[in-house]
């Protein structure tokens, strides 16, 4: 696979060596509608450049993209490198339209091209210990869970508040951070939803309108979702709130025989029992192990507040999702980023390009994580008007 790299800003940094040292890519070049940005990437990581995006679509030696660009560009930018014949690897969220993500689906499955969104969080150690404990039934049948993406405004990059007209993004136009975790875990999709948002205050020129090209005035929005199980997700997305660290996870898991509780450093598992619950501090199998090592620490639950050992550095619970990951990632295990995810989102991307597999956030995956966030927002325009949500199916076998 040779892979075009579209939009050279502060993310991309963190992808660009990867698929550079992943054994199925052979070569690795960048675009940048800034020319300048693409030229000092092609000097630091010794990667070619190519002019323009359609350029890009027209060079038969090149197969695949990486959409980085601005989020809400995402999805004309995969709709037209997949009519162009390249596989997609694209940065969340999926696309800013409802129609968009359908769409992407359609043309997935009239290609059969690979589509995948990196998602990180569906490789959080939060919500991949749901996910295996709900699918070796320890949780009896989901009856709501929690999750959210906490990320104040002022902890983004200073070029990206820069950017008044795209800074004030609708926080549920970026839902999967939290969507994704929930979903993922009780293997479920949402059918409908209800939400509202917090009218920002602060007078920043973020969240105001007439500033930002949404006219958005909300940095908080709260939803709840019906889901197709019978179970319901509490899923908030807030920009303006006064928390770090870990900003993307599962606050609890309910079924009706066991549960998941987080806050910090601390996880429990509880279990049913006649006299009342079995609890479980399992901490120490969700923690990266890093922080683990300092968890005696006086200070150690101030520096889980803000973001220490929270990047590069693997969990327990993440050791047979490592295992498959190839020799020159694992040597080079500091390579990595958001909770060592990653490292298994590229090699997820890598290898289903190369066998013609699905990848685990395939288009359909995304379309479920994705739309329930756009309907989100416009529940809450509408002062919490509950809105049936489409879905695009399952995926197919193959």
């Amino acid at each position: 696979m040779n892979i075009a790299f579209i939009g050279c800003g502060d993310f991309a940094r963190n992808f660009v060596p990867l698929f550079k040292l992943h054994p199925l890519v052979g070569k690795v070049f960048v675009c940048d509608l800034i020319a300048e940005r693409a030229d000092e990437y092609s000097k630091k990581y010794s990667v070619e450049t190519v002019a323009s995006f359609e350029e890009v679509l027209k060079r038969r030696d090149i197969n695949a993209v990486a959409i980085f660009a601005q989020r809400h560009l995402h999805g004309p930018l995969v709709l037209q490198a997949l009519s162009a014949g390249k596989h997609v690897y694209s940065a969340v969220p999926m696309a800013s339209e409802v129609e968009e993500c359908q769409q992407i689906v359609e043309k997935v499955a009239e290609t059969g091209l690979t589509y995948m969104m990196g998602e990180t969080c569906y490789y959080y150690p939060s919500s991949m210990l749901c996910r295996y404990k709900n699918q070796e039934g320890f949780f009896g049948k989901f009856v709501y869970g929690e999750a959210q993406y906490h990320h104040d405004i002022s902890h983004f990059p200073a070029n990206f508040r820069a950017d008044k007209r795209s800074a004030g993004v609708p926080p549920f136009f970026y839902p999967t951070h939290s969507t994704a975790m929930l979903l993922a875990a009780a293997n479920s999709y949402c059918k409908r939803v209800v939400a509202f948002g917090y009218e920002d205050t602060e007078g920043d020129g973020i969240f105001e309108k007439g500033v930002n090209q949404w006219d958005n005035v909300f940095s908080n929005s709260y939803s709840l979702m019906k889901l197709a199980n019978g179970g319901t997700a509490r899923i908030n997305e807030c920009r303006r709130i006064g928390y770090k660290a870990p900003s993307s996870y599962v606050s609890s898991f309910y079924g009706t025989k066991g549960a998941y509780q987080f806050s910090n450093a601390q996880h429990i598992l509880t279990k049913l029992t006649e006299k009342g619950v079995d609890l479980q501090d399992i901490s120490d199998d969700v923690n990266p192990v890093e922080m683990t090592r300092h968890k005696d620490e006086t200070d150690f639950k101030q520096k889980v507040a803000n973001h220490t050992w929270q990047w590069n550095i693997f969990s327990p619970v993440q050791k047979t999702e490592m295992d498959r990951l190839p020799e020159s990632f694992k040597q080079n295990a500091t390579v990595n980023g958001h909770m060592a995810s990653h490292q298994l989102l590229v090699d997820d991307f890598c290898t289903a390009v190369f066998f013609g597999s699905l990848p685990p956030v395939n288009a359909w995956r995304a379309a479920r994580w994705t739309i329930p966030g756009l309907l989100a927002h416009q529940s809450a325009l509408k002062d919490g008007e509950a809105m049936d949500v489409p879905d695009c199916g399952e995926p197919p076998e193959k």
